[in-house]
């Protein structure tokens, strides 16, 4: 579904992943793992088009992104659940996720998308009317997820959806990203948590200073000695 080839971007005159290249199949959760700074928010900006290819291809289902627009990008059907949330806090979490349906696909089928992402997160729609800044951060980070899905994309990309959360709310973020991949939506997740997220998604990419450095089944790095010395403290 989604490939990426020798990929190169950075900020200014910092080069910030260089030669990357990945796939991610459709039906799967692919995990990108590595320390801060190595790279991985870089990796998901530049397929979200919110920077700019120096170098390599990024295609979807065979279409070329490159050098399209963040908005072009999610109607070509990628979301894109920023590190942050990044929410409107003044707008109520019902504005929020109908934000999210302004793909063609997304406006035809918004009650019927709202109702599963109600689904997902019944304590959304306990809270619909409630202002997004006033939620817990689990909260909020369920409204980013949500919105994202309003969409209706073919390729979700999450970037570090358990950081600052309790480890309760975590489990519960993943177990909903689990279910959402039932339901056939491909994921590609960035994720500090790596025994978390290794155990989460089908296969992984290592990212170590820009470059690409392992990849694999989850369930084989998670056993790699490797993988247990350098990020489970093993």
């Amino acid at each position: 579904m989604l490939r990426l080839e020798g990929v190169e971007a950075g900020y200014g005159d910092v080069v910030a992943v260089r030669s990357v290249s990945l796939e991610v199949r459709a039906g799967e959760i692919v995990a990108l793992i590595g320390s801060n700074g190595a790279g991985k928010t870089t990796t998901l900006r530049a397929i979200a088009g919110l920077l700019p290819l120096r170098r390599g291809s990024v295609e979807l289902e065979g279409r070329r992104l490159n050098g399209l627009g963040s908005a072009a990008v999610v109607r070509a059907g990628v979301a894109h659940v920023p590190e942050g949330r990044q929410l409107f806090p003044t707008m109520t979490v019902g504005e929020n996720l109908e934000l999210g349906a302004r793909t063609a696909e997304g406006r035809a089928y918004r009650p019927q998308t709202l109702a599963r992402v109600f689904d997902l997160f019944p304590r959304l729609a306990e809270r619909r009317a409630q202002l997004a800044g006033t939620l817990s951060g689990g909260e909020q980070q369920m409204v980013a997820i949500g919105r994202a899905l309003m969409a209706r994309p073919r390729l979700l990309m999450l970037d570090e959806p358990s950081l600052g959360l309790a480890p309760v709310v975590v489990g519960s973020i993943f177990a909903n990203l689990a279910a959402i991949n039932r339901d056939g939506l491909t994921i590609l997740l960035v994720e500090q948590n790596v025994l978390r997220a290794l155990k989460c998604s089908h296969r992984a990419y290592v990212l170590e200073n820009g470059t690409i450095t392992l990849s694999g089944a989850s369930a084989t790095l998670l056993a790699d000695e490797r993988i247990k010395r350098a990020y489970l403290g093993r």
